[in-house]
Parts: structure tokens; C-alpha cells; sequence
């Protein structure tokens, strides 16, 4: 068998068994505290949760992992052996509610041993037995379910059934929640199928005995006192790895010949990798693995070096054509990451130049294109993406390579430690990422000082926090009642009308006065969106309100004019008083304006350059807007245009805009929401003409010819992956245009020409 017949053999088994084959989810999460999709369940958490209801009773599909950074990192392995990989397949089945622990077992025996042909003389399983403060009891069904498995295949179930504790044979989604005990199906892969010899190296971590199916079934809810309650329905999560079995398959000629070294790599889905690897390079693999990582000889640099490559390649292209571009923070970081650990490899082993990694897209969209379809449709994104990469990080590699060799060589503590502050300069001024310099330190018998490293990174960050320092705000009231969030009244607003509210608090700083009131209209700034100014009458008292801004409770604290600050004679109001708001309306309109034009400029990026582009930031006052994006070169002056005509089409047709609560994990699926930021379990989705809907709690135009003109005054890189754009909207747009002409008019007055004569006066093309 092929790989892709492996993987397809198992779709076509679980489809016998009715189960519903669904297509891989983005590597991209939808839960806030992953950074990358890391397994097959992900997709499925809210059914195990009972937060909703599955649409299906059985499903099966292979799901697209990556696990590099945060608590499942295989980053640093990747190369130095055979079996680890930042992104892999799970092949994997799902019941909810439906079957459970026998027909699991006996399907995952079907098929290993009937369909694929596994010796079943070389598979041992483990099943779950608690140690001494372990939940739960031993997993008799499961151990009773394999006991007649091995009987019926002429196997002895004491020797093929292996115990295990609560780390290797109970799964957990966290300290409460689902849970129950697994059954994991372990493969012998020594030159001989001794059973004794085999179930001694069940997880004993040897290349030579490897687990490559799990089964975990979900049967109880821990509690937060520790106990463990029945659930009332039971699921089954399995998953097994693909490219495991798929390079098994390829190393012992279909389950048959066990004398070779066992290796992932072996599985023909990397083939066309490896050959594209060979020809950019000049050189061949041979499949050498080191047993230490100093003192390597010049062949396993070589081999690392391609398995490193042929990795990373499929990583980073899978996790872009998700929308997962390199970047600075989180998990874009991480993605930049491995790609610069791919170069570094690349240059340093292979002496691949700019543009080779790039070359890579090509032979995994030939070997995964099929399956994830979404390589075909963005491969033009991801080479372009990988190729802004290599040009920005080759152009320092080189340099940050002879500052490490020079630091090296003059390493302290007779030779042995590579100082954090040698680190922290290749780190902060050539983009080395630590562990890439921890490599190379290790090349060379040398220990990085990760302490002095942190402290210096440490120094950086308090840097930036004293940058971004801020006035603390104190309330002058006591005791230790909590307040309460301010009601926000002010999504539309009516110009004739004002708003009645109670003040209820008086907050005082150094410089300022804030007025805190029971309900309001003003918008306190929030996501980007500058806060309203306007006034409060107050016993008579007019107070001028020059912004407003949201306190951690959720209070609106409305900021008074520095002529009604604590330094002036007027006396703040008493609480209590009853108070009249009135927003400045005409201000409220034009930043209303900017922030609905910052929703068609993201909708219009979207659609011409890709789904990949994502707001990573942005800034709407009543003068103009700011808006960051997600993006790898810079816009022509031909997609600036498209782009202006593309948002000013839809100011023309005056589509509506419309805005609703609804439940978080209800929103439609073409709704897009903003990862990092925290959503409740209500959210506000900004939906404009249907063709841009949005998460935004922001206020907004009520159709979008109230908008007049949208013109782009700006577009810039302010970090490598991130681009930005300026603009202005209504009134500051015609303001901006007629700037403009009374310029172009004034130079053409002055080289006595008209102004479609200009251009030609001065012999521009």
C-alpha cells in the first residue's frame, strides 16, 4: 500500500462502519488557550462538553496537528530522530453517545490485522490500572474486551496486556470535566516478534516498540472535589498516527521484513520532499540518525538537515494556508520559528540559498494537496509568504552565524558556557529565536545561559511596560463593595434627545476628574475605537467631557476638560445628582464612519489578497483610521486602487448595517472573530450588506452611503508579516482630496499647464 491508500483504507473501513467522514479542521483553534489545533478531537470538544449537540453519532477523519510551543512541543526533536514531527496526521473515529469500548477495540483489531495484515503477534494494548492516589478503578470491560481478542487470535492475554497508570492510560481534558480511561495498541518492532522481548518495551520510550493507536473512552465527569461521576453519555475519542503506520509500512515491506531501523520518513508522503531536497542541494539522504548531538559526523548533519527540511516544509505550509503566517507573537511566532529553524538548516548543512525553501511548497502540495485541499487553493499565498520570510531572515543568517561562531569561541567557564547575553544579541538584533542558538551551542558542546538570557529579556520587557505606562486611576470612595459596570445606552444615538443618569462616582488622579455614571451613551474607548466627547449637565453646571474610558469593573469613566480638573477651582458635582449627557454627535458620526470603514477594508484585503489576512490591530478617530493586517509584502499601487474601488462600491450601493447579540458559541461560521481577544458568552456581530460580518462591539453607520468616501491615504510595513493601512473617511476624505487638488492645481499654475498636462511636463511615464 501506498500512504495515500493507507490513509484512505481507513476512511473506507469507518465508512462501512457508518461513520461520517468529515473533512480536517484549520490548524488554526477555535479554543482560546490552544495555540494550534494539536489533535483530532479539538474539533469536537463542544460535544464531549455537552455545550451541543453533535450532528452525527459516528465520524471519522485524518486532522492536520501541529505541536511546536506551548505544553506539546516536539520542536527540538524534529530531525535528531525518525518519529517526531511539528505537523502530522491523526487518523481518527469518534462515537457520541453511540458505540463504545467493544466495538472500539474490535473495529481498531479489524482493521490493523485483517485489512492492513499486522502480525497481531507483534501488537500488545494497555489498558488502565490506578496507582496509589490515581482516579477511578481498573478497566475490566477494556481488559476483558482485549482478553478475548488475544485468546480468539491464539494469544496469551497476560503477556499481550499491558497495565498502565494514570499518565499513560487515563486522559483528562483538564482538572474537571470529561475524562475516562484509555486503551493505547503498541507495535513491536524488533527484528524478532518475541512476546516477552516485545512487552518489555511497551512505553519504555524505545524506538523499537512504539504506540500507534489510542483509544480513550469518555465515560466520566471529574468534579471539583475530586470525585468522578458517571456521564449519561458515553463517547469514544480515538486516534492514530498516520505517518507512524504509513512508515512502518514502508520499512518492513508491508509488515513482513522487521530487520531494518524503524523510520517515519520512510513513508513515500515525503518522498517527492526529499527529492526536491536532493536536487536543490546536491546532496543525498541516507537516513543516518546520531546517538548524541555533539560531534557529529558531516553525513548526520546532512540527514538532519533533510529530515529537518522535509518537516518543516509540510509545518509551515499547512499552518499558512490556514491563515497562520509568521510573526512575532504567539503562535505566528512560533510558525516563524520553524521556518528560520528550516533555513538556518538549509544554508548551514545543505548551502541551500534564498528561495530553496520556498521550492519545498511544490512537492508537499503534491503529496498532501488531495487531502487538504486548501494547499491548492493558497499556494501562490504560501510560497509568496515563505519567500518575504527567507528574504528578511537570509539577509542576517550569515552575519548571525559569524557573531555566533566569534561569541563561541570566546565562551567562558573553561569553554563550556555560551554566555545569555551573546544569546540576547543574536536574539534582539540578527531574529535568532533561543533554542535555534541552544542548537547550535549544543554543535558545539556548549550550554547556553538561559538565566542571563531571561534577564536581559526581562529588562527589555520592563522597557516596553514603562513605554506603555499609563495613569492609574484611584476611586474616591471607600469600601469594599464592588462596582458595578456602567449601562452603555449609546449605540444610536438620537442628536434631539439626550440621556438621564444618575452620577454615582467621583474618580480622582493627579491631573484628571472622571465623572462616573449609572447609564450612559458615551463609548468608552475599546477595541481600537477613540472614546466620546461631549458634555454632562449637572445641577445646573455644564461639564465638558473630553473622553471617556473603561475601568477593569467595567465602570465608563468620563474625563472632564483640564479647566474642570483637580487643579481648577470647579467644584466636582456631589453623587447622587441627576445628570443629563449629551454626546458630541457630530464627532460620534465621523468616527463612526472610520471604524465601518475599517470593516470594508478588511472584508476588501480578504477578498483580493486571501483569507490569510487577518486585523492584527487598529485605531478609528473622527480625523482618520489605522488598520494592521496580517500580510507578507507590501500592496502594489495597482491593489491600493483595487482596494479603494472595491470599499467605495459599497459606500455607492448604501447597503445596510446591522447589528446583533447573540450567543458566542452560536455564531454563524462566516462570522469572523479576533483570536487573543476575550469574548463573553454574548457577543455583538457587526454584519454589513452580508458580505462582512464581524465580531465588534464598536458603534457603527446604519448603511454605508452615511460613509460619503472612503480614500486610503497610507499603506506601510510596521513589522516583518504585518502591513498598514491609513485612511480617512466622509467629511476628512473630501478635506483630504481637496488638499490635494489646490496642490496639483497650484503646480500646474505654476508650469503654466493644465493639470491632465502635468504628469507630461515632467516626462513621467
Amino acid at each position: 500500500m501506498t500512504s495515500a491508500q493507507i490513509r484512505s483504507s481507513f476512511l473506507d473501513f469507518f465508512k462501512s462502519k457508518q461513520h461520517a467522514i468529515v473533512p480536517s479542521s484549520s490548524l488554526l483553534p477555535t479554543a482560546p488557550n490552544l495555540l494550534f489545533t494539536n489533535a483530532g478531537m479539538n474539533q469536537f470538544v463542544p460535544y464531549f462538553l455537552g455545550d451541543q449537540t453533535a450532528p452525527w453519532r459516528r465520524v471519522a477523519d485524518t486532522q492536520k496537528c501541529i505541536r511546536a510551543g506551548g505544553k506539546h512541543n516536539d520542536l527540538e526533536d524534529v530531525g535528531f530522530d525518525t518519529y517526531h514531527h511539528t505537523m502530522f496526521e491523526m487518523l481518527g473515529n469518534w462515537s457520541f453517545g453511540d458505540y463504545f469500548k467493544k466495538e472500539s477495540l474490535t473495529w481498531g483489531w479489524e482493521l490493523l490485522t485483517q485489512i492492513w495484515g499486522i502480525p497481531p503477534k507483534r501488537l500488545f494494548a494497555t489498558v488502565y490500572q490506578p496507582g496509589k492516589n490515581d482516579p477511578s478503578v481498573f478497566d475490566q470491560e477494556a481488559y476483558d474486551i482485549w482478553a478475548k481478542i488475544f485468546k480468539d487470535a491464539g494469544l496469551d492475554p497476560k503477556v499481550h496486556i499491558v497495565h498502565g497508570n494514570k499518565q499513560d492510560n487515563f486522559w483528562m481534558m483538564g482538572d474537571t470535566g470529561p475524562c475516562g480511561p484509555c486503551s493505547e495498541i503498541h507495535f513491536n518492532l524488533l527484528p524478532s516478534d518475541d512476546e516477552k522481548a516485545g512487552r518489555a518495551l511497551v512505553n519504555a520510550g524505545s524506538p523499537r516498540c512504539i504506540e500507534i493507536w489510542n483509544h480513550v473512552f469518555i465515560q466520566f465527569n471529574a468534579n471539583a472535589d475530586g470525585t468522578f461521576a458517571p456521564l449519561a453519555a458515553k463517547h469514544v475519542d480515538t486516534g492514530l498516527g498516520f505517518e507512524r503506520v504509513a512508515g512502518i509500512h514502508a520499512t518492513t515491506k508491508g509488515f513482513k521484513d522487521f530487520s531494518a531501523e524503524p523510520s517515519n520518513y520512510n513513508a513515500d508522503v515525503f518522498q517527492p520532499t526529499f527529492d526536491k531536497i536532493a536536487a536543490l542541494s546536491g546532496k543525498k539522504y541516507t537516513g543516518t540518525v546520531p546517538t548524541d548531538r555533539t560531534g557529529l559526523k558531516a553525513q548526520e548533519h546532512v540527514d538532519i538537515a533533510f529530515r529537518v527540511l522535509v518537516d518543516h516544509a509540510r509545518c509551515v505550509s499547512c499552518a499558512i494556508a490556514d491563515g497562520i503566517l509568521p510573526g512575532n507573537e504567539g503562535r505566528n511566532y512560533v510558525i516563524r520559528r520553524i521556518l528560520r529553524r528550516g533555513i538556518m538548516y538549509g544554508r548551514k548543512s545543505l548551502n541551500l540559498k534564498i528561495g530553496d525553501l520556498t521550492s519545498l511548497v511544490e512537492p508537499v502540495v503534491q503529496s498532501l494537496g488531495d487531502v487538504f485541499p486548501e494547499l491548492k487553493t493558497q499556494r501562490v499565498m504560501v510560497e509568496r509568504a515563505i519567500r518575504a520570510e527567507e528574504e528578511s531572515f537570509g539577509r542576517t543568517l550569515d552575519k548571525g552565524l559569524e557573531i555566533f561562531q566569534l561569541h563561541a569561541d570566546l565562551a567562558p567557564h573553561g569553554g563550556k558556557i555560551f554566555s545569555g547575553q551573546s544569546a540576547f544579541l543574536l536574539y534582539d538584533t540578527y531574529g535568532f529565536p533561543l533554542d535555534m542558538t541552544q542548537l547550535l551551542a549544543a554543535e558545539r558542546g556548549l550550554k547556553v545561559d538561559v538565566s542571563g538570557f531571561e534577564k536581559l529579556m526581562e529588562q527589555q520587557r520592563e522597557r516596553g511596560r514603562a513605554a506603555r505606562k499609563t495613569d492609574v486611576i484611584v476611586a474616591s470612595t471607600e469600601g469594599d463593595t464592588v462596582a458595578e459596570a456602567t449601562k452603555f445606552v449609546g449605540y444610536t444615538i438620537d442628536p434631539a434627545q439626550a440621556t438621564h443618569a444618575k452620577l454615582v462616582d467621583v474618580v480622582k488622579t493627579e491631573k484628571d476628574t472622571y465623572l462616573v455614571f449609572d447609564q450612559t451613551p458615551f463609548y468608552a474607548e475599546m477595541g481600537g475605537q477613540v472614546g466620546d466627547a461631549g458634555a454632562a449637565l449637572i445641577d445646573g453646571v455644564e461639564f465638558k467631557i473630553v473622553d471617556c474610558i473603561k475601568d477593569k469593573s467595567g465602570r465608563h469613566l468620563h474625563k472632564l476638560a483640564t479647566a474642570e480638573a483637580p487643579s481648577s477651582n470647579l467644584q466636582p458635582p456631589k453623587i447622587g445628582a441627576a445628570a443629563t449627557l449629551q454626546v458630541d454627535y457630530s464627532r460620534r458620526r465621523a468616527i463612526n464612519r472610520h471604524h465601518s470603514a475599517a470593516h470594508l477594508i478588511h472584508w476588501a484585503l480578504r477578498k483580493m489578497l486571501g483569507t490569510h489576512v487577518r486585523q492584527f490591530g487598529t485605531h478609528k478617530t473622527p480625523d482618520r483610521m489605522r488598520f494592521d493586517f496580517t500580510h507578507f509584502e507590501a500592496l502594489t499601487h495597482a491593489q491600493i486602487k483595487e482596494c479603494e474601488q472595491l470599499v467605495n462600491e459599497k459606500v455607492i450601493d448604501n447597503s445596510p448595517v446591522n447589528a446583533a447579540e447573540i450567543d458566542y458559541d452560536k455564531k454563524p461560521a462566516d462570522v469572523l472573530a479576533f483570536f487573543g481577544d476575550k469574548y463573553g458568552k454574548r457577543v455583538r456581530v457587526v454584519d454589513i450588506g452580508g458580505f462582512s460580518k464581524e465580531l465588534c462591539g464598536g458603534t457603527h453607520v446604519s448603511t454605508t452611503g452615511e460613509i460619503g468616501v472612503i480614500k486610503i491615504v497610507a499603506e506601510m510595513a510596521i513589522a516583518a508579516g504585518t502591513r498598514r493601512i491609513e485612511a480617512v473617511a466622509g467629511q476628512a476624505a473630501l478635506d483630504h482630496i481637496a488638499a490635494k487638488e489646490a496642490a496639483l492645481s497650484a503646480v500646474s499654475h505654476r508650469l503654466n499647464a493644465g493639470v491632465a498636462d502635468v504628469v507630461q511636463k515632467f516626462g513621467i511615464n
